[in-house]
């Protein structure tokens, strides 16, 4: 089965109830990403996928709630992404000079 922001939702809601504050979802994967980091440092790419993984999920249910898909989202926002100038920081990682009206 491949998974959406709307069954990913749907679990959620399942599995825990409806979300009364989206917010929580935010706080919940700002855990799991610090969960992803300590994985990193310590090597662990098994639990750096898994760490990741819930992260996304959290992120789906989240724009599911606002009515929103996350993957429609990420296309979007790599299209303006695209069609910005980017400074390289050397590390993997860069920046954009502003951002677009559209933003």
């Amino acid at each position: 089965m491949t998974e959406t922001s709307s069954s990913i939702c749907a679990w959620g809601d399942e599995t825990f109830g409806k979300v009364s504050d989206p917010v929580k979802l935010a706080e919940r994967a700002e855990l799991e990403l610090t969960e992803l980091k300590e994985a990193l440092i310590a090597g662990d790419v098994t639990e750096a996928g898994k760490e990741a993984a819930d992260v996304t999920i959290l992120l789906h249910r989240l724009m599911a709630v606002l009515g929103k898909d996350l993957s429609n989202e990420v296309d979007a926002k790599m299209a303006i992404n695209r069609a910005r100038e980017w400074q390289s920081a050397g590390d993997g990682t860069g920046s954009h000079s502003q951002k677009s009206p559209e933003e």
